[in-house]
């Protein structure tokens, strides 16, 4: 993993796990414990994946599919498969599916099941290995964390996380992924700090010269954030 320049971050995104954690739902813990490893009881745990990023400081920051693949493997990890088949899943799909990050691209929709069967039939459990029997309900458990993502050659390129009526979306081609009010193209932290400064929306509204409604999305959007973070 090479040490980038920010330039070179335009069109790959930047996260804190903790920015990470609040878009996402994954404890940010969590989250660093995927793409860095981590000792439990004696025994190494390698990482998950490589992240996409590396500044050369120590700390772990993600890019915009780092993020997509990490809601997939909360996905599962929440129906209680364990990392290590989760790493071992992501092993084989990179070989099939070519990618280094598979989980979150549509032809794991389609061929993660087989993925799972592989790994549970070398060490599963009964209860596991009938939840991918079905390709139904392997769509259960893999279809919200891809939901409300537009797709380009199969990869994901864009999240609306609440849904493109919604109007927000993070694109890593846009302000670094940073989660943006679609209309305008401002960031909503900016939009939502700017109402903490100016004291109203109308009056950011003036000052920005953007629709009283983007800032309210905007605010709304950052507020729901911060909810998160208390939770």
């Amino acid at each position: 993993m090479s040490t980038q320049a920010p330039n070179s971050l335009v069109g790959i995104g930047l996260y804190t796990p903790a920015e990470a954690a609040r878009l996402t739902g994954v404890p940010g813990g969590k989250i660093v414990r995927w793409l860095r490893g981590h000792t439990s009881h004696g025994k190494q745990y390698a990482r998950l994946w490589t992240p996409q990023i590396d500044l050369s400081d120590d700390e772990i920051y993600l890019g915009f599919r780092d993020l997509m693949e990490v809601r997939v493997a909360n996905a599962f990890i929440q129906r209680k498969l364990s990392a290590q088949k989760i790493r071992r899943a992501i092993e084989i799909a990179r070989e099939l599916i070519g990618e280094e990050r598979p989980l979150s691209t549509t032809r794991f929709r389609t061929d993660g099941r087989t993925v799972f069967l592989q790994v549970l039939g070398e060490e599963g459990s009964d209860r596991l290995i009938d939840l991918f029997k079905s390709q139904f309900a392997f769509r259960e458990v893999i279809e919200p964390s891809l939901k409300n993502i537009d797709f380009e050659d199969g990869v994901p390129v864009r999240w609306w996380p609440l849904g493109k009526a919604g109007r927000i979306v993070l694109d890593p081609d846009r302000s670094f992924g940073a989660p943006i009010e679609a209309e305008t193209s401002v960031p909503t932290s900016v939009l939502a700090k700017a109402v903490e400064a100016e004291g109203s929306i109308e009056s950011v509204a003036r000052v920005w010269s953007v629709p009283h409604a983007s800032v309210r999305r905007a605010l709304d959007f950052q507020r729901q954030l911060e909810q998160t973070r208390a939770a």
